[in-house]
């Protein structure tokens, strides 16, 4: 979850910079509580998602559920629409169907404001969304920002007009922007006249008088501005909804600050904008680099343009971003330089090979690190693989093999499976990328609670897994191999993923025997050590889980600490917390219920670092289970509570293992005789519309609310 303010929500930091705009803060302030929605147009640059952010901010308390922020201008298509308006209100969706099913019904009886940053590109699918998402939920108020108003019914609109270009905000503007106190009367305000009060025109100006001074600045706008429109800005053909007619002066702004950069500079800004996301040196030089740019060069090149306010400066993770508006322009000339498709297969190239590096340093000490490093690119990822699967259906398919296992632990199941099943389709290719990919989307399936589906993948997968080991032998039979001239494949890691994902399905549909005999079975069958492979690992997990539901309870518990203490030394996270479910639901079933809240804690904390919305509901549900056997009912309702808000969270009803529902039903109800049933449901309650990180916190501290 990511609730990072005082209220619940997400909202990003606002721009210290922001100036002014107090009549249409009241204007949008004055629609909100009148209006279920709210746009607010104008043209590129005016300062719209400025605007939007703090009118977000400042309506946020109005609303018990919260103010999220949706961001759109990653998206190049309206195919991922729903899933990431869905994964911005914290729907780690794991649910079958439509996903507009699924987050109408997560938003049906909250309410909440959710924000639609940049709706233009998409302003067709975006009213219809939001149509339905106004019909389904009563309480849902919707704040836009877009070029052009969505035209659903009952929309109020705002419109957004430049600064007052002789009045005081937009000096002030200029003169937060430039680090100086200019004086009214000068060079200053004339800038800010012949900008026409445009704020990201004036933030381009200001960054070029920190470099020259004002005086500079506004002869040098002077000569550009008082040119024929011809002579401006108009070589660069662009759409009329990124570039109005009606306002020339931003065009001409963005032209002279591409001007006055250095010709790798502008090269580099070409090129960056095939980044969809932020973006960090490494990529730039791993994409950009070419010609005159080199790793020696492009450093200096990049940090030219952060000077010049054309891109942002580092966060603390060290990634750049570029506004839309900025990089649609650069868009336009890397068209023109015809290096369009040059630099999106590079592009595609580089996150590909970051997705295969993902996947083959998974196990170990830099999981932890991958599994951020993917989230944090997730944008480009899913802009290379449409790239690639347009261009190289193969290079798709082995692309989202090596990263869906990794989006599907951070609850992006909808957008794994959307993309393994379009490169499973398109891509004609056998071998391990097809086995990698059926064993991901199998996985996914059984996340979603898709039995049937997950059951029939599971046997494509080992249909898979046998083809490429008996090519692999036959290309490759060595003289000690047990398995040279017998015909049959040489088993390993496909083999083992295989049965771990056949184990898994036959777990979630209550066939401890059967699971238990298919990885026990490859385990003995596939040479090696516990330690030498993720999937071995997975498997032995399997097997855990099996013994558990078989009642071999010592046995399971002893193998499943040899694997923990193994995780460990590795420094391997989602196995280890995998397993410390598993410990506490055998503490449970062996009548030790301290043991089990530890062993529960212990894998929030886990689920916690991986952001995993689902181990951690499934974390909050056994220690609150613990709690109740051990007598505690009021810790123990607290955490049920945020155990449900998780739950909602991943957009399905509660569920676990088979074993685990039998004693949380039985324990919940000898928690609610203890303290009461209307103690209990008053502390449910009030956890479940509580900060659900508040209550997370709660919950491994151990204390209880106050």
């Amino acid at each position: 979850m990511r609730d990072t303010a005082s209220v619940r929500g997400h909202l990003p930091d606002e721009n210290p910079g922001f100036v002014g705009r107090r009549t249409e803060l009241g204007r949008i302030s004055a629609a909100l509580a009148e209006h279920r929605l709210v746009t607010v147009t104008g043209v590129g640059g005016v300062g719209k998602t400025r605007l939007a952010l703090r009118a977000a901010h400042r309506a946020a308390e109005r609303f018990p559920d919260g103010a999220w922020w949706t961001d759109l201008t990653p998206l190049d298509g309206d195919r991922l629409l729903v899933a990431l308006v869905a994964d911005s209100v914290d729907l780690a969706d794991h649910t079958p169907g439509m996903a507009s099913t699924a987050l109408c019904r997560r938003l049906a009886d909250d309410r909440l404001l959710l924000v639609l940053d940049s709706c233009e590109h998409l302003a067709g699918p975006c009213a219809r969304l939001v149509a339905d998402l106004l019909a389904a939920a009563p309480g849902l108020t919707v704040l836009a920002t877009s070029r052009r108003p969505l035209g659903v019914g009952g929309e109020r609109i705002v419109a957004l007009d430049p600064l007052p270009p002789a009045g005081r905000d937009a000096l002030e503007l200029l003169r937060r922007a430039a680090g100086e106190d200019f004086p009214a009367a000068g060079p200053a305000g004339e800038i800010c006249v012949r900008l026409e009060g445009i704020p990201l025109a004036l933030e381009l100006a200001a960054a070029q008088i920190r470099l020259q001074g004002a005086e500079a600045v506004r002869d040098q706008l002077g000569t550009r501005l008082d040119s024929p429109p011809g002579a401006r800005f108009d070589l660069l053909a662009h759409t009329e909804r990124v570039w109005p007619s009606r306002h020339q002066t931003l065009r001409a702004a963005i032209g002279w600050s591409h001007e006055l950069c250095a010709p790798l500079e502008r090269l580099l800004w070409a090129r960056l904008s095939v980044f969809r996301g932020p973006f960090d040196l490494a990529s730039a030089l791993a994409v950009c680099s070419g010609g005159p740019l080199t790793p020696a060069t492009l450093p200096a090149a990049l940090d030219g343009l952060v000077r010049s306010s054309v891109v942002r400066p580092p966060d603390a993770a060290g990634r750049h971003r570029m506004l839309d508006t900025i990089r649609a322009y650069g868009a336009t000339w890397l068209e023109r330089t015809g290096e369009t498709a040059t630099v999106a297969d590079r592009h595609a190239a580089h996150f590909r090979a970051l997705a295969r590096r993902a996947d083959t340093e998974w196990l170990g000490a830099r999981q932890l690190r991958w599994s951020r490093s993917v989230d944090a690119h997730h944008t480009d990822l899913r802009t290379a693989l449409d790239r690639l699967l347009r261009t190289d259906p193969d290079a798709a398919l082995d692309l989202v093999g090596s990263v869906a296992f990794a989006w599907s632990c951070r609850g992006r199941l909808r957008e794994a499976r959307d993309g393994l099943e379009q490169a499973l389709l398109l891509s004609g290719s056998r071998g391990r990328a097809r086995a990698r990919a059926l064993w991901a989307l199998g996985v996914t399936l059984v996340l979603q609670g898709e039995s049937g589906p997950a059951q029939d993948v599971s046997e494509r997968c080992a249909r898979e897994a046998r083809y490429t080991e008996y090519e692999e032998a036959l290309d490759g039979e060595r003289p000690d191999d047990p398995y040279a001239g017998t015909g049959r494949p040489r088993p390993g890691d496909l083999t083992l993923d295989a049965a771990a994902l056949a184990g898994l399905v036959a777990l979630t549909t209550g066939r401890p025997m059967a699971a238990f005999v298919v990885v026990d079975h490859v385990l003995d069958a596939v040479a090696g050590g516990p330690a030498d492979s993720a999937a071995r690992l997975r498997c032995g997990l399997v097997r855990v889980f099996a013994l558990t539901g078989l009642g071999r309870l010592a046995e399971a518990r002893r193998r499943a600490l040899a694997l923990r203490a193994l995780c460990e030394e590795l420094d391997e996270h989602w196995t280890r917390t995998a397993l410390e479910y598993q410990l506490a639901l055998t503490g449970l079933l062996e009548g030790d219920p301290a043991a089990a809240a530890g062993h529960a804690r212990a894998m929030l904390e886990g689920t916690r670092r991986l952001g995993a919305s689902l181990g951690v509901a499934l974390g909050l549900d056994v220690l609150a289970t613990a709690l109740a056997a051990a007598g505690d009912g009021e810790r123990a309702a607290d955490v049920s509570g945020t155990g449900e808000a998780y739950w909602r969270s991943t957009g399905q009803p509660r569920r676990g293992l088979p074993g685990l529902r039998a004693l949380r039903e039985k324990y919940t109800d000898t928690a609610r005789a203890t303290i009461g049933e209307p103690a209990y449901e008053e502390i449910f309650l009030r956890a479940l519309t509580g900060l659900p990180q508040d209550g997370l916190d709660r919950a491994l501290r151990g204390s209880p609310q106050t």
